[in-house]
């Protein structure tokens, strides 16, 4: 059988080796000049210049995002239920409640109707996610938060460098947040960045990140430690350096999947948007399970599925969400497939799970 194509491989080179290695030789491996630094790249790169704060991780950046722009006990936090279990999670770290809202079904983000029929007197925002690289729907979004005075937030967890008519994701929300996992489209090991939109939001997350300080013995606010260390930012600042390129294969390898994709539904991108293809997600409509199993199995192809549990039905979540129903949420959670759509595949992997697809997607029609 042929070589197995995985569904994610992260890619670390032997730059990325030589400035882990200069950091400690330095001898200064805590947050220090690389972080400053890569903060400074970092929002020149993606943001537009927004102040951002670098952080331990995606989930992290989310939790003090949210705590940043004044979110707590009390509050209510419109978010969807397909997204990774960090969305939530976040909300409710704040002592907040996240309201669990519908997707709609092209972008697999926030629907905006379902979003206006879950405000109540207890919402204080709204947090889109821009799943699998595709932006939200933020011009509706955003015209909903201006019509009920709540903010608005961006999980822009898999999305470095969507857009959305021209303006970057992680430049609408009060704040956003970008995740550095190694399957993300750039890496920093671990990691995350918290896009501020003013320099307040920003100061509120470099004091939680650090204790609750800026100057040592200072501590002004009750804070964590998840500062980013400088052998993560040596990384982070390298990457930062190949992510168009990469992004502009996945995009490349995204067309040729359209191009060529038969019996699956591929996806759309929405006028004015550009989607980055974190994830290259179809929906298979009957037998999603076999359909993955098949590809294994028969081909030697990998492919992931997320989220197979929404995060309403989730035991963690759940008690959030007594009798929600979420149609849209459900039927993606049963039929999404996430194909190889990474910078590694060759023309000729592209052709193999293009051949697999078809055959399998053929077999089961």
């Amino acid at each position: 059988m042929s070589e197995f194509i995985p569904p994610a491989k992260p890619i670390i080179g032997d730059e990325e080796r030589e400035a882990v290695d200069r950091v400690l030789r330095s001898g200064m491996v805590a947050q220090g000049p690389e972080v400053a630094a890569f903060e400074h790249e970092f929002s020149a790169h993606f943001v537009q210049g927004r102040p951002v704060v670098a952080v331990n991780s995606g989930t992290a950046g989310l939790h003090l995002g949210l705590l940043a722009a004044g979110v707590g006990a009390g509050d209510e936090v419109i978010v969807p239920s397909f997204t990774f279990a960090a969305t939530g999670n976040s909300v409710a770290l704040t002592g907040a409640t996240p309201v669990f809202a519908d997707i709609e079904p092209e972008t697999f983000t926030l629907d905006p109707a379902a979003v206006e029929a879950s405000i109540t007197s207890k919402t204080k925002g709204i947090m889109p996610v821009h799943l699998y690289g595709h932006p939200a729907r933020m011009r509706e979004l955003e015209a909903i938060a201006r019509r009920h005075d709540i903010a608005l937030y961006e999980d822009a967890a898999q999305a470095h460098g969507a857009s959305l008519d021209g303006r970057l994701v992680g430049t609408f929300g009060a704040f956003g947040m970008f995740s550095l996992y190694p399957t993300k489209n750039m890496t920093s090991g671990e990691g995350g960045m918290i896009s501020a939109a003013t320099d307040e939001i920003a100061r509120a997350a470099r004091l939680l990140r650090n204790q609750g300080m800026e100057r040592q013995y200072e501590n002004e606010v009750i804070g964590f430690n998840a500062r980013m260390t400088d052998i993560h930012a040596a990384i982070g600042r390298v990457q930062l350096t190949k992510v168009d390129a990469w992004t502009a294969t996945r995009q490349a390898n995204a067309a040729f999947l359209d191009a060529n994709l038969s019996g699956v539904v591929v996806p759309p991108v929405l006028d004015g948007a550009v989607h980055v293809y974190h994830q290259y997600t179809v929906r298979v409509a009957d037998d999603r399970d076999g359909f993955v199993a098949a590809l294994k199995a028969e081909h030697n192809i990998g492919s992931g599925v997320y989220y197979p549990i929404p995060n309403h039905r989730l035991p963690s979540l759940a008690h959030f969400a007594p009798g929600v129903d979420l149609p849209a949420t459900e039927t993606a959670a049963r039929e999404v497939v996430s194909l190889p759509v990474h910078p590694s595949l060759s023309q000729g992997d592209l052709e193999r799970i293009v051949e697999a697809v078809n055959t399998v997607a053929g077999a089961g029609a």
